[in-house]
């Protein structure tokens, strides 16, 4: 039985045996039981259903993801969409900002924020504090924290070269990104 948090149309694998009866949040389509809300399924005697996930504002040491709206010497504005990995309703994000302090563990004073991100890249980063009434502070100090999405100046989904710089696989050229480890490495 599946326990993770399945979006609507995601399959859920069921335990072998007879199949379960259709409770809330689930269906079935070409033979194969699918999820209809954001959740985690249940297995209950002989049903399963999934249980609405409802999600929460980010709090200290919420994992967030969002998008670089505006840059400035001394920070990056994030749109925050994705909160503990439950994606917001559309039109409810949250603003967050990453201080130039906040960018990496090492190296503090050499930081510029315009070679770590840049708007519209994607990033996956930590809530360290509520910040002001407007913004939550976030970091990005840790290996697996930082963009793990770009597009190059030329249009094209870029790859991760190396902790600080992303490549374009059609140009070939290399722009500089404080780059999240991707997981499982």
């Amino acid at each position: 039985m599946d326990v993770d948090l399945k979006l609507p149309g995601q399959p859920i694998q069921i335990p072998r045996g007879p199949t379960p009866q259709l409770s809330n949040g689930v269906y079935s389509r070409d033979g194969q039981i699918r999820a209809s809300l954001a959740g985690v399924p249940v297995y209950q005697a002989s049903a399963i259903s999934i249980k609405r996930v409802r999600p929460h504002p980010p709090t200290p040491s919420s994992i967030v993801l969002g998008t670089v709206t505006r840059l400035s010497p001394t920070q990056a504005t994030v749109s925050i969409t994705v909160v503990d990995g439950i994606p917001l309703p559309p039109g409810e994000e949250f603003t967050g900002v990453i201080r130039v302090q906040d960018v990496r563990a090492t190296d503090k004073d050499r930081v510029k924020i315009g070679d770590c991100f840049r708007g519209g890249d994607v990033i996956k980063g930590v809530v360290i504090s509520l910040g002001d009434a407007q913004s939550y502070y976030i970091t990005t100090a840790r290996n697996d924290l930082g963009v793990i999405f770009a597009t190059s100046e030329a249009g094209y989904t870029m790859q991760p070269a190396s902790w600080q710089e992303m490549r374009c696989p059609k140009t070939g050229k290399i722009e500089k990104r404080k780059c999240a480890k991707p997981e499982g490495l």
